[in-house]
C-alpha cells in the first residue's frame, strides 16, 4: 500500500534517510536548499543558503550533512551547524548529490554540475577525518549504497546507466575494479538513487519511470514498486521495523500534481539500520 508522506512538493526532493535513534525520517530539497521531517503529522523544516543534499547519523540530535560548499555537524535540536571539511567550495559549478553512511563509518558523497556539466562530478568518501575522492569524470552521482557485510559498495553515473558494485577492504575503502551491476543504460529512464536492504537486494528509484525497482545480489531484476509521479529520486526504509520503504521525489520540470511529494510505502521489504558515521 502506498500513501503520501508529505505533500509538500519539492522541486528535487533527495537524500532520504531513516534516523534510527530518534525513529525519524528526513529527506532534502536540494534546489529548495531545505532540510525535511515530519513530528507527528507535523511537517517542518530546515531553510539554508545553499542546496543542500544528504546526510548520515553521528549521534541521536546530530548529522553530518552535505552541502554544496562543504559537509557539515547539524544539531536537529539546536540548529547550530558547524564546517567539518570543504567539499568542492572552490567550485562554483558542482554541487552536492547523493550521500550515505557506509557500515564502517563512513559517508560516501557525490557531486555534479549545477546544470550536469558533463564529467563535472565526483565521489568522495569522508572517513575519520579525512576526506578523500574516489571516482571522478561523472556527469550525475548518485545509487550510492552498500551491501549489509560492508563488502561492497555501489554507484552510478544516471547518464551512463550502469549501477556499479565496488568491492570494499576492511576499512570501507574500494580495493580492486567495479564491475557493472545492473546495466539499464538503454532504458528510457534512468537510474537514480539506491538503498540496500536487510538481505542485500538493492532498491533503484528510476527517474522518468515512476518506480522503484528491486534487484538481487546477483543483479537480476526481482519486482519494481510504481510511484504516481514520474521521476523517483531516492529511496529510503524507515518505520519501527524498517518495513516502510519511503521515496522522494521531484516536481522539476513536469506539470504533475503529485511530482515533489513524498510517499511511503508499506511491507516491500526490511531495511538495513543506517549506519552510524564516526568523524
Amino acid at each position: 500500500m502506498i500513501r503520501v508522506h508529505s505533500e509538500t512538493k519539492c522541486t528535487l526532493g533527495e537524500g532520504a534517510f531513516w534516523h534510527p535513534k530518534r525513529n525519524q525520517f528526513f529527506w532534502f530539497d536540494i534546489l529548495g536548499k531545505s532540510l525535511r521531517t515530519v513530528v507527528e503529522g507535523d511537517e517542518q523544516h530546515w531553510q539554508f543558503d545553499e542546496c543542500v543534499s544528504a546526510a548520515g547519523w553521528i549521534d541521536h540530535d546530530t548529522i553530518l550533512m552535505a552541502s554544496q560548499t562543504g559537509l557539515w555537524r547539524f544539531n536537529l535540536e539546536t540548529a547550530a551547524r558547524k564546517l567539518i571539511t570543504p567539499l568542492e567550495a572552490d567550485n562554483p559549478v558542482t554541487r552536492s548529490n547523493d550521500g550515505r553512511a557506509d557500515p564502517q563509518g563512513g559517508f560516501w558523497i557525490g557531486t555534479m554540475g549545477f546544470n550536469a556539466e558533463k564529467g563535472a562530478g565526483s565521489i568522495y568518501r569522508f572517513y575519520r577525518g579525512e576526506l578523500r575522492i574516489l571516482f571522478s569524470d561523472i556527469t550525475i552521482t548518485n545509487s550510492i549504497c552498500f551491501a549489509p557485510d560492508g563488502k561492497t559498495a555501489y554507484f552510478t553515473d544516471t547518464v551512463v546507466g550502469v549501477i556499479m558494485a565496488q568491492p570494499l577492504d576492511a576499512d570501507g575503502w574500494p580495493v580492486g575494479d567495479a564491475v557493472p551491476f545492473v546495466d539499464v543504460s538503454g532504458a528510457d529512464f534512468g537510474a537514480d538513487g539506491s538503498v540496500v536492504d536487510a538481505d542485500g537486494k538493492l532498491w533503484n528509484a528510476q527517474w522518468g519511470a515512476g518506480r522503484v525497482a528491486c534487484y538481487g545480489a546477483d543483479g537480476a531484476l526481482i519486482k519494481t514498486v510504481d510511484v504516481p509521479t514520474p521521476q523517483t529520486s531516492c529511496p529510503a526504509f524507515g518505520g519501527a521495523d524498517l518495513t516502510d520503504l519511503y521515496v522522494t521525489t521531484a516536481a522539476e520540470g513536469i506539470d504533475d500534481p503529485n511530482a515533489g511529494k513524498t510517499y511511503v510505502i508499506s511491507s516491500v521489504g526490511k531495511g538495513q539500520t543506517e549506519h552510524q558515521i564516526i568523524l
